[in-house]
């Protein structure tokens, strides 16, 4: 796993950098084999906030060949990171479903063409 952690407007403590690489190592049981490249910047969204902090999380995730970006901006920023990470969580398995779904559909139809129920061509599409 290869990821790198920006701070903008905030020092970027160990705290921090541990807890956003803790939430990301969970990543790991959605990937086989391949490896995880990324960037993550958290931090403050401006300086000039009237009513408290506007805090940010911003995730850029490489997985198996696919870019999975989100974006979380809450008023805590642990709260903020934990967000962005349950909707990366839901973009990678969405298209990890999709994927076997379709394989599925696809092996189904060449099933039937080869047992010779159906007599649609399934790389062509046409009878």
């Amino acid at each position: 796993m290869n990821i790198n952690i920006k701070a903008t407007n905030i020092e970027l403590t160990s705290e921090i950098h541990d807890y956003v690489l803790s939430k990301l190592d969970r990543l790991d049981k959605f990937t086989k084999d391949t490896s995880i490249t990324g960037y993550v910047e958290i931090g403050r969204t401006t300086n000039h906030h009237k009513q408290g902090d506007i805090f940010k999380a911003e995730f850029d995730v490489n997985v198996a060949g696919e870019r999975f970006f989100t974006l979380a901006e809450t008023e805590d920023l642990f709260t903020a990171i934990d967000s962005a990470k349950e909707d990366l969580v839901r973009r990678i398995t969405h298209s990890k479903d999709r994927k076997q779904t379709l394989f599925k559909r696809g092996a189904k139809s060449v099933k039937k063409m080869l047992k010779g129920i159906s007599k649609r061509n399934p790389f062509t599409s046409k009878y």
